[in-house]
């Protein structure tokens, strides 16, 4: 008797991250793609995840008055896997999801490493209006094989690397927003000094920069003044802002 294949694991998303006092009704939706592999049809660990859920609960608590929903995506596989680019195909997902469930939001795609990837690929979907790419993995290429920018346009893009990140070259993200810039003013890049592929050190500065731009992004609220400043210089200047230490400090009241 033959056997009845298995079927397919399905890209899923987690629970809505909310915090005590939330509003019942969602105006955007902040999706957070986590770190993966090159190549790999292995289940995405559980740490994935839940390495995902202190940053999703402190976007949750920044956007509550907002009517911010997060939720960290699911992937069916841990690898990016070349040309079946699997984990854009699982955020693209995720944002048809969110239409599903909560109509026409705006969607913010946020992700680190392979994530990071990944949320820059697939920000050509209708619902995206905004991308925060932090340390993303990007391949080191000729120009021919370059990773694409053209879906970036009409989106606002962060990206956020460590200047001593030994896993992703700094400069590929470079090089990538450099290219994206030319037909997208809406794009800047933080460099946060000495700091490593995890963002560990500085991660108050990292998460605070992250949930101001997610707010001013999708609830059209007014950047901090380094962020509303790197998106107006010129190039290279807003490419290469630097995070300063106590950037999270300098927005509290």
């Amino acid at each position: 008797m033959a056997q009845r294949a298995l079927p397919l694991p399905a890209a899923r998303l987690g629970r809505a991250v909310l915090t005590a006092g939330a509003p019942p009704e969602v105006s955007g939706v902040a999706l957070l793609l986590p770190d993966g592999e090159a190549d790999s049809h292995r289940r995405p660990s559980s740490f994935s995840y839940a390495v995902q859920l202190p940053f999703a609960r402190h976007l949750a608590r920044a956007g509550r008055p907002d009517g911010l929903a997060v939720h960290v995506v699911r992937y069916r596989w841990r690898g990016w896997n070349a040309t079946d680019a699997d984990l854009a195909a699982d955020a693209e997902w995720a944002a048809d999801e969110v239409v599903r469930r909560y109509g026409d939001v705006p969607v913010c795609l946020a992700g680190h490493g392979m994530g990071g990837r990944a949320a820059l690929r697939a920000a050509g979907h209708t619902a995206v209006t905004s991308v925060l790419a932090m340390a993303p993995w990007l391949p080191d290429g000729t120009a021919d094989e370059a990773e694409p920018v053209r879906q970036l346009a009409g989106r606002r893009v962060l990206i956020v690397h460590g200047t001593n990140d030994e896993r992703i070259d700094p400069e590929l993200s470079f090089r990538l927003a450099e290219r994206a810039k030319k037909s997208n003013r809406d794009i800047c890049r933080f460099e946060v000094h000495s700091d490593g592929h995890a963002l560990r050190q500085h991660r108050a500065e990292v998460v605070a920069l992250a949930a101001d731009f997610v707010r001013g992004s999708l609830f059209a609220h007014s950047y901090a003044r380094p962020v509303a400043d790197a998106l107006a210089a010129p190039p290279p200047l807003g490419l290469r802002m630097p995070l300063a230490a106590g950037f999270g400090r300098s927005l509290r009241h």
